[in-house]
């Protein structure tokens, strides 16, 4: 089988192809990165814009699987290259896929497309897409995700999967925030701590998309539809950011705001940052405040169902991992 993988040189998108390869299929990668060391490893990369509808039906031909996982994330920017990114640039994959005859297509999303703000409690994939987003990146998503289910048909089987929070080693968004955050002291907990939250491990996120692609088919049970993927293990928010302060070496968070105030002050960081036009994210935002506020746990029930996804590493297992690894990537040589 030869899989394309957009966004094969990021964090999740090279363990799906390490995945791939360790099976033995012919891997081919989309990115706007060259990535040597995936050459190295026999994967054909192709360099290009998902918004570039000429760059991505080059890069599909000759696929028989595409797993999308490109993306534009973040927490602010300009919505324009967001859209470009998530709904320009998926638009284009699902109609390279019909072109090409390509039969299964396999879309990372996001539990951000249905986050209204409040907590999420054992919710299921019955739940609504939100209909109002304080940041671009889930409004993106969520358009990007309706688009790949509706692509569903008898020629082009799709699905969509929804992990929250990706990390562990070779995460290079999640951790190095928080690590960077909390080396700075500009942590502080939001409300009283309790929310729980489920996010899942890399190899569990992998894992979960490779057990997608072998059971999808134009018919098949899981087509045209999205599931939610994570640890199974909803456990509290900031307990979660202090293991992962530990594991690099750095003290746990015990200062802590009120979501009304963390609220406010990402209105005004907002606002401070429109105006000026400054560089970079500003400090805290709406989004931000919501997420670190509120619950965020998942039903897996049809994960678990209809793609026998059982996560293989638990939290207390990726957590040693994770401390392995920031011990050694802080041991190399700059």
């Amino acid at each position: 089988m030869k899989a394309l993988v957009t966004g094969g040189g990021g964090f999740l998108g090279q363990a799906i192809v390490q995945r791939l390869l360790a099976r033995g299929d012919s891997v081919r990668s989309f990115a706007r990165g060259a990535y040597p060391d995936l050459t190295a490893q026999g994967v054909e990369v192709c360099q290009g814009d998902l918004a570039d509808a000429v760059a991505v039906t080059d890069a599909v031909r000759g696929c028989d699987l595409v797993f999308h996982v490109a993306a534009k994330a973040g927490i602010w920017g300009p919505y324009r290259e967001f859209y470009q990114a998530n709904v320009v640039g998926t638009r284009n994959v699902c109609a390279a896929c019909r072109n090409a005859a390509v039969h299964r297509l396999v879309y990372t999303s996001s539990p951000s497309v249905v986050f209204t703000g409040r907590d999420m409690e054992g919710v299921d994939e019955s739940v609504p897409y939100a209909h109002h987003f304080k940041a671009p990146y889930p409004r993106t998503k969520a358009l990007a995700e309706q688009l790949v289910l509706q692509a569903n048909g008898p020629n082009l089987a799709t699905v969509a999967l929804r992990p929250h929070l990706i990390w562990g080693p070779g995460d290079n968004h999640l951790v190095p925030r928080i690590l960077a955050r909390g080396r700075t002291g500009q942590l502080r907990k939001i409300g009283r701590g309790a929310n729980r939250i489920d996010a899942t491990y890399i190899d569990n996120a992998a894992d979960a998309h490779l057990l997608a692609a072998d059971r999808l088919q134009p018919g098949s049970r899981i087509a045209g539809k999205a599931y939610f993927i994570a640890q199974d293990e909803p456990v509290p928010l900031w307990d979660l950011v202090n293991r992962i302060l530990r594991a690099g070496g750095l003290p746990p968070v015990t200062r802590g705001v009120s979501p009304g105030l963390a609220y406010g002050a990402g209105w005004i960081c907002e606002l401070i940052h429109g105006v000026l036009r400054l560089d970079g994210e500003p400090r805290m935002t709406r989004f931000v405040a919501r997420e670190l506020a509120t619950a965020h746990w998942f039903d897996l029930s049809a994960a678990r169902r209809d793609l026998d996804y059982r996560p293989t590493v638990s939290t207390e297992e990726g957590l040693r991992r994770l401390e392995m690894w920031l011990g050694a990537s802080s041991a190399m040589p700059s």
